[in-house]
């Protein structure tokens, strides 16, 4: 699934080719792209079209289009009417495609616009992604997503708020790093990454862990993912690509996500797998020892 790297890059992708422009049609194919909004497909489409796209803006692995009535070409113009809010979900990817150019496979919406322009595609393998329409509630947070928390990018993200819930959670460091209304953006990928770094294994509990301990792997996660950022994002497969087509990079530079068998960067010690929240979790075995109690339930 894209977290907050790959959802930033393909925001600004979206910046570069649709901001300001105002959407003469969509084209909603099947239920699933529209069934996070209450009303459906036409409603949905009805309270988008005829709108003008006035910013692009994104909360952990969540992305909105702020949508306006003006038509005067000017993204400022025209008061604000609300928001499309995107989850990209396991295969989400937006795609601009120029007049005559074959659609993606999987293509579930078409944002056509007044400029004849290219239009905008979403296409979606395994169809977990899809499209609401929301008000605009407190500091410009759509009201769908007011329970998701602010990411370590965000300028309202309070990191030592985030660590004083932590320390008095009984539950895995990993599974508070992966609760969105905790601190958004951080997915399978990225946690991983930030534990390795900060050489604490994922099933610790987050209550035994000091202050300085959690403010470390919290430093480590924003620190990831801006590296990440800086590479395009992480691409396995086609199914996370930019809205130009182009992958990212950052796989080539994982040091714990999916190096099963491969020697630690650190201490040469071949990386472990193990089953996590319905997930898998990579570390090193030596330099982050597993809890006794996880040592035990392996045996």
């Amino acid at each position: 699934m894209p977290e907050l790297p790959e959802v930033e890059v393909v925001r600004r992708g979206l910046e570069q080719h649709v901001l300001g422009r105002h959407i003469r049609d969509v084209d909603l194919r099947g239920h699933r792209v529209a069934r996070r909004h209450p009303g459906g497909a036409s409603d949905l489409a009805d309270r988008v079209r005829d709108t003008q796209i006035q910013s692009i803006q994104r909360r952990g692995k969540y992305l909105w289009f702020v949508l306006s009535d003006g038509r005067s070409g000017d993204p400022s113009a025209g008061g604000e009417m609300g928001a499309l809010v995107v989850h990209l979900g396991m295969s989400g990817q937006f795609r601009v495609c120029e007049h005559g150019m074959p659609e993606p496979r999987h293509t579930h919406a078409v944002l056509t616009f007044d400029d004849g322009g290219p239009s905008l595609v979403f296409a979606d393998q395994r169809t977990f992604g899809g499209f609401a329409f929301s008000e605009l509630g407190a500091h410009g947070i759509p009201a769908l997503i007011a329970h998701i928390a602010p990411d370590p990018f965000d300028p309202a993200y309070d990191q030592r708020g985030v660590v004083r819930r932590l320390v008095t959670r009984n539950s895995a460091i990993k599974r508070g790093l992966l609760d969105q209304g905790l601190v958004s953006g951080i997915g399978n990928i990225y946690a991983d990454e930030a534990l390795w770094r900060a050489r604490v294994h994922g099933e610790r509990m987050a209550s035994t862990l000091s202050k300085a301990v959690l403010g470390r792997i919290l430093d480590q996660a924003r620190e990831v993912m801006g590296e990440a950022l800086a590479q395009g994002g992480t691409s396995f497969d086609a199914l996370y690509v930019n809205v130009n087509g182009e992958s990212g990079y950052f796989d080539l530079r994982l040091r714990a996500y999916g190096q099963e068998g491969r020697p630690c960067e650190r201490c040469g010690t071949p990386i472990r797998r193990e089953h996590f929240m319905n997930r898998s979790s990579f570390f090193c075995p030596r330099c982050q020892p597993p809890p006794r109690s996880s040592k035990a339930a392996s045996t």
